[in-house]
């Protein structure tokens, strides 16, 4: 395949690595792998015939897990909440990213700018200036 048929971007969720690869990349029995794969540690894609296959995230996730235990002393099920939090951040930046698009897409679509809503009952605009009111219902 020449060069310029190659693929740009590198998938690494792609599911190219059967267990024995994985282990051996990982530095673990491929015993090992099937015992994090039940329970819930890595999850890896399966074929039509039930076959694991690895991706390179999941081969770096299997590094990390025995990096933890063997190095930090950290038992499974530590290990198990301190992905379980990896995992919710990376979703929380995604989403973050999202939102930060979607904005942004929002604001040179309409050229508008953006209000938030003020602790005070105001509103404040994008650049911190605002109208200070308050909204009881003595109020005039």
């Amino acid at each position: 395949m020449p060069a310029s048929q190659l693929p740009q971007r590198i998938d690494h969720d792609a599911p190219v690595f059967v267990i024995s690869v994985a282990a051996h990349l990982a530095g673990m029995h491929p015993q090992t792998l099937r015992t994090y794969d039940r329970m819930g540690l890595v999850s890896p894609r399966r074929t039509a015939k039930r076959g694991r296959r690895y991706s390179a995230r999941d081969v770096a996730r299997l590094r990390l897990i025995q990096r933890l235990s063997q190095d930090e002393g950290i038992n499974l099920e530590g290990i198990r909440r301190i992905l379980s939090m990896q995992d919710d951040i990376e979703e929380l930046h995604a989403r973050i990213e999202q939102l930060t698009a979607l904005l942004a897409a929002v604001q040179d679509a309409s050229g508008a700018r953006v209000f938030t809503a003020d602790p005070l009952g105001g509103s404040i605009s994008a650049d911190g200036a605002g109208e200070h009111r308050s909204l009881s219902r003595d109020a005039p």
